[in-house]
């Protein structure tokens, strides 16, 4: 079946000129470099890595809030790709060897059963992803934390950081690869914008082999025809609406506001707060957090540009010399989800590959 839709690739690009299509999910970019899919395309499709890796766009501001509640006596509770994501000055495993309390948990109800367990200390968790995570954390909200547990959100939302690519005049994306995982709870409607106003074609794909070389041959078949529509790869997860009931957790719990990320500046309401409703669980109401503005790319890093997918992680200056999985200077290359670390892991020397 891969043999038969590589040929149908290569059919349908060979009347086309340079393809660039832009996918802005980790999980997309850890299936492609694993499985080799660059290396079956023809020569002029190429497939770029967008900011699709929550751990990656979490601003440095944010991550040094985390670890001032920490110094201040807060246990900060966080999932493990976290801890070494750098902030200004260090990263909350930093703060964990000077003897702060630092937790990695696998999901928010970790956390409440904590702040249960030991109801004199204050909890704080950083709860940080895309909308495929928020939801959990909406839940937890609503139902009424223990008192001595509140959030620290950095939740961002994904298409307004598509809109962002699409703005870049020099990015040239001729079309875009939805998210599965956030797409299972948004659904297809957020992305109607894409090839409705910037004529851009949009396939929501899975995470297998054959779902990523479909969603490629689906976007190439668009172009060829002059075509620019939303479709649906993912039919067997994915569905119009999206999860209905996620949502609506989300639209209670949650504003929408503008939000910054890592290296990409601030981006119109891209990012997630609680409501007034719940500021009581806000950590950064309830313990009145300020940090100075952060410093989110350190000298020589070119996170930012990977992020975005001008350049590729070999083109970087300090990839696999100054900065490698064990002493990560960039957040690209802590997460598994980050662009540097899929390709180091996979020894990815040359950017042809």
């Amino acid at each position: 079946m891969a043999k038969k839709v590589i040929d149908k690739i290569n059919d349908t690009s060979r009347e086309l000129g340079y393809v660039k299509i832009c996918h802005v999910c980790g999980t997309h970019e850890w299936a492609i470099t694993h499985y080799g899919i660059r290396s079956l395309l023809p020569k002029n499709v190429d497939v770029i890595a967008g900011p699709g890796c929550p751990v990656c766009v979490t601003p440095a501001s944010e991550i040094d809030e985390s670890i001032k509640l920490a110094e201040n006596g807060a246990v900060i509770a966080c999932y493990g790709d976290m801890l070494r994501v750098p902030g200004s000055h260090g990263s909350l495993l930093d703060a964990k060897a000077e003897g702060a309390d630092i937790r990695v948990v696998y999901s928010v109800s970790d956390v409440v059963k904590m702040a249960r367990q030991e109801p004199n200390r204050e909890f704080v968790f950083f709860a940080i992803g895309f909308e495929t995570t928020a939801p959990s954390t909406a839940i937890e909200v609503l139902r009424g934390p223990p008192k001595n547990l509140s959030f620290l959100v950095s939740h961002r939302l994904i298409p307004p950081a598509m809109e962002l690519l699409v703005g870049i005049g020099d990015l040239h994306i001729d079309g875009f690869i939805a998210p599965g995982h956030v797409s299972t709870i948004i659904g297809l409607k957020p992305y109607e914008i894409f090839p409705r106003a910037y004529r851009m074609p949009t396939v929501v794909a899975g995470f297998e082999p054959l779902d990523i070389l479909f969603a490629i041959y689906m976007i190439l078949r668009q172009i060829k025809r002059g075509e620019a529509r939303l479709e649906n790869e993912y039919m067997r997860v994915v569905s119009w609406d999206g999860n209905i009931k996620a949502q609506e957790f989300m639209n209670k719990a949650y504003n929408v506001v503008d939000g910054n990320w890592r290296g990409l500046g601030k981006l119109p309401l891209s990012a997630l707060r609680l409501s007034e409703k719940y500021s009581k669980f806000d950590a950064r109401e309830k313990f009145g957090v300020k940090v100075e503005e952060g410093e989110d790319i350190h000298p020589g890093c070119q996170c930012h540009l990977i992020m975005i997918g001008k350049i590729k992680p070999p083109e970087c200056p300090l990839y696999m010399r100054a900065c490698t999985p064990q002493r990560p200077i960039g957040a690209c290359m802590v997460s598994m989800e980050g662009t540097c670390r899929i390709w180091a892991k996979h020894q990815i020397k040359n950017y042809e590959i």
